[in-house]
């Protein structure tokens, strides 16, 4: 369901539609219980806590002002019941012990992880309560469930200072790696130090085990390359609700009268007792630590794999950054770029000579956002319609969110859409800078800020692109997982033209080139389809156009 549809749902519950908030809090319900889950790390409160949290939420729906707050607003109010109820506890570590299945395992064993990802998962347990509910909230945001906007606000504070914190978390979260790593070797030296150990993480033993891994050269050194937790997480689907989680659990006791006085009904009740069934994504780690997702039929397309850094690894699905300036530009192939939609395409030599635009008339288009379409979320659409060229601008932000892509699409095409050229100056792959700020940097990322991943068979984007819309047709920002935003906007041929064969006026790699054929065997887009699916991210590839 997208955004707008969203908005609806929730003005129709604020208005007393009991069906709608059938809908609402059945809908959310798995989010709240995974914020809840992983930042009390599955204690046995979690039930009464994820109660709380959807019967405050059903309470004062109506003071809700604006829709598209609703997840931020939701998720802010389970932080807050978090926080009150270590408040109210004022637990020991013995009390805190008492679990009835830790979060960690719950996301092992449903999820299906294995390898590094499972690290990730046994890891969270050493981190401190207050952590744990951040990483609760990173976790979601890097999955695609929430956005750093979200996550700020759920958290009660800045985007400035939330970053500031999640990169402390994440640097904590990578030595809790460390440690589950040392204690599935054989170091001699460490079974020396946890000869007294309970076997139960705490904040005492983090420190004692860091710092003999610190010292260790044996335990110090991982025994395969190191994939970034967020490169871990992309695209990972939620935990499905436990088949206990049951109404006397999720209701705290309550009666269903006192439950329906409050706004739920008998099928929202019924939703509470049987078990949920979720999206599980499995995970299997490959050559190099790269990884691959699978996902049920019928669901968003699998994420890519994420960036292959082992130099034995054979596989790589997608164009990799180029290493440094200075590499070799791929060879071209007798096969004319960009007249095959659904393979991985080589890129054109840095001074090829982009070939002449065809001319197709133009009467104008009108856009639903205006002149200019400015998406940034999940769920944002424009609708275009008449005759003429559009550009769609990408802004890919790794440094904000690195991990898979969810391209974008269009939907409801009504008469034709061609995909016609590209340029903006470079290729998202292409190497831009000079390296003196952050190693190097590229459209895509680079080793420090972590890379933006294309799903299989998807040609590489260049920052420009621009296509010719004769009919109706729906663009949609699918963005889950990777950070990145869009902006679209009715252009005439006379710009197309002087952007693909002069570029930018300052540091163009290459001016771009130019796909259209002049007929009707012009490549059209990937991902596109006459269809309007409930959810544009189910759009496949290979479309009936």
């Amino acid at each position: 369901m997208d955004g707008r549809e969203w908005r609806s749902v929730i003005a129709a519950a604020q208005a007393g539609d009991r069906r709608a908030l059938d809908e609402l809090t059945a809908g959310w319900l798995p989010l709240v219980y995974n914020v809840v889950g992983r930042a009390l790390n599955g204690h046995a409160d979690v039930d009464d806590v994820v109660q709380e949290t959807m019967l405050r939420a059903v309470g004062n729906l109506g003071s809700l002002r604006d829709p598209d707050s609703f997840r931020s607003w939701l998720v802010a109010i389970a932080m807050r019941q978090i926080r009150d109820r270590a408040r109210r506890r004022q637990t020991s570590p013995l009390d805190e012990a008492a679990v009835e299945q830790d979060f960690a395992e719950l996301t092992v064993v449903r999820l299906g992880l294995e390898g590094q990802r499972r690290e990730v998962a046994e890891a969270v347990p050493w981190l401190d309560a207050e952590d744990r509910q951040l990483l609760s909230l990173w976790w979601l945001e890097v999955a695609g469930e929430l956005t750093r906007r979200e996550l700020a606000a759920a958290a009660g504070i800045s985007r400035q200072h939330a970053a500031v914190r999640v990169q402390r978390v994440k640097e904590r979260l990578e030595a809790a790696r460390g440690i589950v790593r040392a204690l599935d070797g054989a170091c001699p030296g460490l079974r020396e130090v946890t000869a007294g150990w309970d076997g139960r993480p705490d904040s005492v033993w983090r420190k004692r085990l860091a710092r003999h891994i610190r010292g260790c050269g044996r335990c110090g050194d991982p025994r395969e390359t190191v994939v970034p937790a967020e490169r871990l997480l992309v695209g990972l689907a939620l935990v499905p609700l436990p088949v206990g989680f049951t109404l006397s659990l999720a209701l705290g006791g309550k009666t269903a009268a006192a439950a329906a006085s409050v706004g739920w009904s008998a099928k929202v009740l019924g939703a509470l007792t049987q078990p949920v069934v979720a999206v599980t994504a499995g995970a299997a780690l490959v050559a190099g630590g790269a990884y691959v997702v699978t996902q049920p039929s019928g669901e968003p397309p699998p994420r890519a794999a994420a960036p292959n850094t082992s130099a034995t690894a054979t596989r790589s699905p997608t164009p990799t950054p180029t290493a440094t300036p200075s590499s070799p530009a791929p060879q071209r192939t007798a096969r004319s770029y960009g007249s095959v939609v659904d393979a991985v395409d080589q890129a054109p030599d840095p001074g090829a000579d982009p070939g002449a635009l065809p001319r197709r008339p133009e009467s104008g288009l009108s856009s639903t956002w205006g002149a200019k379409a400015v998406m940034q979320h999940r769920g944002e659409s424009v609708t275009l319609d008449g005759r003429g060229y559009v550009l769609v601008r990408w802004q890919i932000a790794p440094h904000d969110r690195p991990g898979a892509l969810a391209m974008p699409t269009w939907t409801g095409l009504k008469g034709r859409l061609f995909h016609v050229a590209s340029g903006g100056g470079r290729r998202m792959d292409d190497v831009i800078g000079d390296g003196s700020d952050r190693g190097y940097v590229t459209g895509m990322g680079g080793p420090d800020i972590g890379y933006t991943v294309l799903p299989d068979g998807t040609q590489q984007m260049w920052q420009n692109e621009y296509f010719y819309v004769d009919g109706t047709v729906t663009l949609h920002l699918n963005e889950r997982g990777a950070s990145y935003g869009l902006t679209v906007m009715p252009v005439d041929r006379a710009a197309v033209d002087e952007d693909v064969h002069h570029g930018p006026a300052q540091g163009a790699l290459r001016y771009g080139l130019v796909r259209d054929t002049g007929d009707d065997t012009a490549p059209v887009p990937q991902y596109v389809t006459r269809a309007t699916p409930a959810d544009p991210a189910t759009v496949a590839r290979r479309s009936r156009v």
